[in-house]
């Protein structure tokens, strides 16, 4: 008896629909920008990043030219991203409420 009337009760609860009509509650939501997609662009055109950039991209357009090649660009990549990062936390921090 005790089982039968659990399951009622479980089965109940699920059946409930929430429904909001009220159109004054229905605001649209702003989109939120998010800071960091802006400073990482920022960050990554900065003079500070420059030459880094144009490594990644000769690197990139070399081993673009060639069809049977080992090299990846791991190492121009990595470094550029480091740089970007470091610019980062230089300026992200200052943001932050």
């Amino acid at each position: 008896v005790h089982l039968g009337t659990a399951i009622t009760a479980v089965m109940a609860i699920d059946d409930i629909k929430v429904h909001n009509d009220d159109p004054e509650e229905e605001e649209e939501e702003e989109d939120l920008v998010d800071p960091l997609d802006g400073l990482k662009e920022s960050c990554g055109s900065s003079n500070h990043c420059a030459h880094l950039n144009e490594k990644l991209t000769a690197c990139n357009d070399r081993v673009n030219s060639r069809s049977k090649t080992e090299e990846t660009c791991s190492e121009e990549l990595f470094d550029y991203l480091h740089r970007v990062d470091h610019c980062l936390t230089e300026s992200l921090f200052k943001k932050l409420k």
